[in-house]
């Protein structure tokens, strides 16, 4: 069976960067048998701590798209973070905007694998983690990385997201 092209999109983009895991090998795309929509249900799934899930959220910031790579642990203060990087208007995007810049459905959208990219924050607290994971292109996709990874392949700004 072939992948989804968001898969195959999300695998290609990890191998063509060299992405790593936790454990210094090459971070695979990894199918769940059921999707996991939120922090929670991926963690369980994956049995791992919710704040070693990196929730890849899309943002509205005054008609452009945002990536926000935040802590599963976390809820992304909007005011305070369009405060910090300078917009007047920072709204979840629409699952429309959300698949028009990334090609993804909200659920599934991994970091990378995009169209274009994307200006992207990674939430600090990810850094208190070996290892984190990430959505792969679709809602039952996910794949392992680190922190300086994680920064690395997205060309990501560490930013305080809570």
């Amino acid at each position: 069976m072939q992948p989804h092209p968001n898969v195959r999109a999300v695998q290609d983009a990890l191998t063509a960067a060299g992405t790593l895991d936790g454990a210094g090998e090459r971070s695979m795309v990894r199918l769940l048998p059921d999707a996991v929509h939120t922090a929670a249900a991926a963690a369980a799934a994956l049995d791992v701590e919710v704040g070693q899930i990196a929730n890849s959220l899309i943002f509205d910031a005054d008609d452009t798209p945002l990536l926000v790579l935040t802590s599963g642990a976390h809820r992304v203060d909007t005011a305070g973070l369009a405060a910090s990087i300078g917009v007047t208007r920072l709204r979840r995007a629409t699952p429309e905007f959300v698949r028009a810049h990334t090609g993804q459905p909200i659920g599934g959208v991994a970091p990378l694998g995009h169209p274009h990219p994307l200006r992207t924050l990674v939430d600090t607290a990810l850094a208190a983690y070996p290892e984190i994971w990430a959505a792969g292109g679709v809602p039952q996709a996910v794949f392992p990385t680190t922190y300086p990874e994680l920064l690395r392949v997205t060309a990501g700004t560490p930013a305080e997201v809570a």
